[in-house]
């Protein structure tokens, strides 16, 4: 079967227009939230620091709401393509690590593997719909 031919019956979430504006905007978006989060998960990794320290905290979660907005506009059924599962995922994780129901460290660390991996899928992949 041609790469063609799966593609076109995968079932892909509908799209919408979104200014090109947004698109820039999403960009630098996407840059701050991941400043947000490195710090964040370096502050898992390494003793040096001590806790999350809240700016980053905060820089990476109302990024990351920003950038699910951006991609909201785009992607209209975000929450049922493997992209928005991907994100559901990783702040559930987060979660349960923030409130102590699995160690920390590895908790937090399969979130950003799991984002990173998401994150870079194929486009026919990451926005497919599950359901």
């Amino acid at each position: 079967m041609s790469s063609e031919k799966v593609d076109a019956e995968l079932k892909l979430g509908p799209v919408g227009p979104r200014p090109y504006w947004v698109v820039l905007v999403s960009v630098v978006i996407r840059a701050i939230h991941q400043i947000g989060g490195a710090v964040y998960l370096s502050s898992f990794l390494l003793d040096e620091i001590v806790g999350p320290p809240a700016f980053y905290l905060w820089l990476a979660v109302i990024s990351g709401v920003a950038l699910v907005g951006t991609e909201t506009m785009r992607h209209r059924q975000l929450y049922r393509e493997v992209a928005g599962l991907a994100t559901i995922f990783k702040v559930v994780l987060l979660g349960i690590a923030f409130h102590g129901y699995l160690p920390e460290t590895a908790t937090v660390v399969v979130a950003f593997f799991a984002a990173a991996l998401a994150a870079h899928l194929p486009k026919n992949i990451r926005h497919r719909l599950v359901f």
